[in-house]
């Protein structure tokens, strides 16, 4: 980037001011977008890790004043050095702006800025001065000629975002470091309270969720990272054990109806929000019982199914209505939503469907060949989907064949095995959930892959494999693996289960819709805003970004039911400048994982009690139990509080 004038981000200072275009030096080290939207350039950041300009007419002391404002209205006033100090900071400041400025005022701010950053007990107030002692330190005569001058500067449009590493990191952007905080004061309610603002699924994302936010948080640069997912497990599931009543407001009714396809996660949470607006909702869900794929696609040792239905029902004492065992394009079509009075719909269906392996016999339909998510939902319906085998192999290495093996021993199996294509460093299950299966004895086959099903009288008894290498990085970074010649080898089997990617079932769409779709079976959407493209139409979660994380798909039904009640009051339908605003945050990126520091460590996570490997292994109850009060406050005492404060001149 050398259109930067100066930086002192990241600690590396690079000073192009009055430089040529050819002698600039460039700033690799940030990656800061040149415009907020359309209609406004992005001229300065500033934030906790430096100052960036791009603009020569941004005016330092005015910029300063805007951030140190921003800092005091953050401080959580719970320590004297952030809490006064950057009060005093923000007085000087406004003062030096306003014409009235004194000799000493420099050095004084210095001195504060130095004592605040040594003596904060929070993060916030560690990194809050760095970009002031930067500003001092390098446009020290922008400061002083406004001293001297004792003219008022008049104040620029600046936009602000708080945020911190973990909140950055989570699809929903849950506020991460709000919760935690109101745990460890006790405040239960207040911490549930605040999530729900984010996630209606508090109970479910804390049991499910692949936690993006724990691989961000700091305190795991120390010794191990906050358990941020049982944390908001253990408030979710408070309000639960007090049997308190959740406490939520709704806005005044409107009239407007909307229809809403799936009762899964990206469903209930545009439902949920859309409920708070006032609107009428009505779900139309093809199965009997809420939760979509997050229902019948995870097993109940790891997500009870009463914890799916106590959130839903929640959402239905709001006034939605959920209309279970009706099938779009079968029982009511989309034209005829539209016929009935509703003025939008959302399209919210989850991947139900596998992906083909490309495997010899695979499309014979040999008994014994199932696919997973076709086997998980069958067992929990309570059913086994093929009593006469005993023998079970999964080919696959996510958290659909990790489920798959693992339910395989509750429903009596007595040989479980993965094969898996990778070595167990590649495989994007989660990792908790393989070192489970591993301890409940599931057989695990790594860098191999099934080329032909073996099959005798229709029925499948086994499958031929090819060991695999691991050769070149791929589109998704890993290693590609790569058939070894010569080194087949067969496993004895009854059922062979597929669970190597799912797909999206868009049957239910027809042509006269008028909902265009991509060449990924995906229904095609404007970006940022879930907009399809047929007016009064939206959709959002695994129908438009493909087989995904399950918070993500909870967060984007919540922004897009913000887009269905912007086009229902006939406003423009785009991007909030708080959406805008996290993307640009994401990014200038919030987390380094290589960053020292300095606090001593030897604090281990809080880790959930378990059933043993042989008890629990035969069971479909939950494994897992939640979180004591004395437990959940000591854990949430870990948090370093690392929140950061980026402010732009736009």
């Amino acid at each position: 980037m050398t259109d930067i004038l100066f930086s002192s981000w990241g600690g590396v200072v690079t000073d192009n001011r009055g430089k040529p275009d050819a002698e600039r030096q460039p700033v690799s080290a940030l990656n800061l977008p040149l415009e907020l939207d359309k209609e406004r350039k992005i001229k300065a950041f500033i934030g906790w890790d430096g100052i960036v300009i791009r603009d020569p007419e941004v005016n330092m002391v005015d910029l300063i004043r805007a951030y140190l404002e921003a800092v005091q209205d953050e401080s959580c006033g719970k320590c004297t050095p952030c809490r006064v100090g950057t009060r005093i900071m923000a007085t000087i400041l406004n003062r030096i702006a306003n014409g009235q400025g004194k000799d000493g005022d420099l050095k004084q701010l210095k001195y504060l800025g130095e004592m605040i950053s040594k003596s904060s007990k929070c993060n916030l107030g560690q990194t809050g001065p760095k970009p002031v002692l930067d500003a001092i330190d390098h446009f020290e005569d922008q400061f002083s000629g406004a001293i001297q001058l004792q003219k008022k500067i008049p104040r620029q449009e600046y936009k602000v975002k708080v945020t911190a590493p973990c909140e950055s990191a989570c699809p929903s952007h849950l506020p991460i470091t709000r919760y935690v905080e109101l745990i460890k004061e006790g405040r239960f309610e207040e911490s549930l309270a605040a999530i729900r603002g984010a996630t209606c699924l508090a109970g479910v994302l804390g049991r499910v969720c692949v936690r993006p936010c724990e691989d961000n948080c700091r305190r795991g640069n120390v010794d191990e990272c906050i358990s941020i997912k049982w944390l908001k497990r253990f408030v979710a599931d408070y309000e639960l054990e007090k049997r308190k009543n959740p406490s939520i407001k709704k806005e005044g009714m409107r009239s407007e109806k909307v229809a809403v396809i799936g009762a899964g996660p990206a469903g209930l949470s545009c439902a949920y929000y859309l409920a708070l607006k006032g609107y009428p909702v009505t779900i139309f869900e093809r199965l009997g019982e809420p939760g979509g794929m997050a229902a019948v696609g995870i097993p109940d040792y790891r997500l009870p199914r009463d914890i799916v239905r106590y959130e839903a029902g929640i959402i239905e004492k709001l006034g939605v209505e959920i209309r279970y065992n009706t099938q779009v394009g079968k029982d009511i079509t989309l034209s005829q939503m539209f016929e009935q009075g509703y003025k939008a719909v959302f399209i919210g269906v989850g991947a139900q469907t596998n992906t083909p392996m490309g495997v010899v016999g695979e499309d014979k339909g040999y008994k014994g060949f199932i696919p997973g998510v076709y086997y998980l939902l069958e067992i929990n319906l309570g059913r086994d989907p093929y009593p006469e085998g005993k023998r079970v192999v999964v080919v696959g290495g996510g958290n659909v064949a990790i489920d798959c093996v693992r339910s395989s021993s509750r429903i009596g199996k007595p040989d479980v095995n993965l094969v898996y294509r990778r070595t167990k460093k590649e495989m994007p299950a989660d990792h908790v959930e393989i070192h489970d299966a591993e301890e409940e004895g599931v057989k695990f086959h790594y860098l191999c892959n099934p080329v032909r099903i073996i099959e005798k009288e229709g029925k499948v008894v086994g499958v031929e494999c090819i060991r695999m290498e691991l050769g070149e990085p791929d589109e998704s970074g890993r290693r590609r693996p790569v058939p070894v010649k010569g080194s087949e080898f067969f496993i004895e089997t009854d059922i062979l289960i597929p669970a190597i990617g799912q797909a999206i079932d868009l049957s239910f769409l027809e042509e006269k819709d008028g909902v265009k779709t991509t060449k990924r079976s995906t229904i095609a959407i404007q970006e940022g805003t879930f907009v399809t493209s047929r007016p009064g139409i939206f959709s959002a979660g695994d129908c438009v970004t493909g087989p995904g994380v399950l918070v993500r798909a909870a967060g984007h039904g919540k922004r897009a039911a913000d887009k269905i009640d912007l086009f229902l009051r006939g406003s423009e339908v785009k991007e909030s400048e708080e959406e805008r605003l996290e993307a640009l945050v994401e990014k200038i990126k919030v987390y380094n994982k290589d960053e020292k520091i300095g606090i001593s460590g030897g604090q281990k996570r809080a880790m959930l009690n378990m059933l043993t490997p042989d008890s629990r292994k035969w069971i479909f109850d939950e494994v897992e139990g939640g979180f004591s009060i004395p437990v959940a406050q000591k854990e949430a005492e870990r948090c370093l509080r690392c929140v950061r404060i980026g402010l732009f001149a736009v």
